[in-house]
């Protein structure tokens, strides 16, 4: 049966290997460099960081890693053109482990979410 209690990120990433595990920590550092006050946490069984809410959530797959940004908006338009090619739905993009991380889009993908996410703050204030 597959463990399902994961406390860390560090623990969710001792399960996997190889490129995916790779492509992970590259992700989780893209994460940490974005946004260095980020919240590390396990939610829904998988990695999450919360900045000012939830920010974003990663997880592996034997071809492919999930990217998910939950409760944005304006997501899907801003990133429209970006993401032709990958398969989506609505919350999450799927990243094939034969084709190169797109770091940079990556990167683009949680500056835009810390942003957003910082305005939803203020405006709450």
């Amino acid at each position: 049966m597959a463990k399902t209690d994961y406390q860390s990120i560090d623990e969710y990433h001792q399960v996997f290997s190889g490129e995916t595990l790779s492509r992970m920590q590259i992700i989780r550092k893209i994460i940490k460099d974005v946004v260095p006050d980020a919240e590390e946490m396990i939610s829904y069984q998988i990695p999450c960081f919360k900045y000012n809410g939830y920010l974003i959530y990663y997880c592996g797959f034997p071809k492919h890693i999930s990217l998910s940004h939950p409760y944005s908006e304006a997501f899907w338009e801003h990133f429209k053109d970006d993401l032709k090619g990958y398969k989506t739905s609505k919350s999450v993009i799927q990243i094939p482990t034969d084709r190169p991380l797109p770091e940079k889009l990556i990167k683009k993908i949680v500056t835009f979410r810390k942003k957003e996410n910082e305005e939803k703050a203020k405006a709450k204030k």
